[in-house]
């Protein structure tokens, strides 16, 4: 084990390029031809930028529609299951045996149908989808929806077909040339 290990920097003493190659390559940033866009061509013979080339280098692209709105979604199915701890919190109330459910005091503004429903509820809610409405009604309770029902959207299936392909002779396998 040794115990006085000498440093790197010492190694390097006595030599003119302490490790870098060349003198000058160890000097800000001239080895790498500058810093930013120096160097792309802007000068000596070349008169174009070399980047001018590459398209959609410059400015800003595309753009961000203003129209958007931010849905926060929550299913059905939570709502059931945790709707007497919404009770006991006082977000929720209870009329009867009708818990009444303001989508909007919780944070939600659209309403999903996954998940089974054993109470009977009353939500308001900014959007809906189909489905969930059916599915409330059935259970004794009703949806009230702000604006227009919107249809359930179900990704396609993707169906594959495997097709046999016919056997191809191999190609004989040329000699070696020594």
């Amino acid at each position: 084990m040794t115990t006085n290990r000498r440093s790197k920097r010492s190694r390097a003493r006595g030599t003119w390029t302490h490790g870098w190659g060349a003198k000058k390559k160890h000097r800000g940033a001239g080895h790498r031809g500058g810093r930013g866009n120096a160097g792309s061509g802007k000068l000596g013979d070349c008169k174009s930028p070399t980047y001018a080339r590459i398209k959609d280098y410059f400015g800003r692209h595309g753009f961000i529609s203003k129209s958007r709105t931010i849905t926060n979604p929550i299913n059905v199915g939570y709502l059931d299951t945790h709707v007497e701890k919404l009770y006991s919190e006082k977000m929720v109330e209870k009329k009867a045996d009708v818990y009444y459910i303001n989508c909007s005091k919780l944070g939600f503004n659209k309403l999903l149908s996954k998940g089974a429903i054993t109470h009977k509820l009353e939500i308001t809610v900014e959007r809906a989808v189909e489905s969930v409405i059916a599915k409330v009604e059935s259970a004794g309770g009703k949806v009230i929806c702000e604006l227009k029902a919107e249809p359930e959207v179900k990704k396609a299936e993707a169906k594959v077909e495997v097709k046999k392909t016919e056997d191809v002779p191999k190609a004989a396998k040329a000699p070696k040339k020594k």
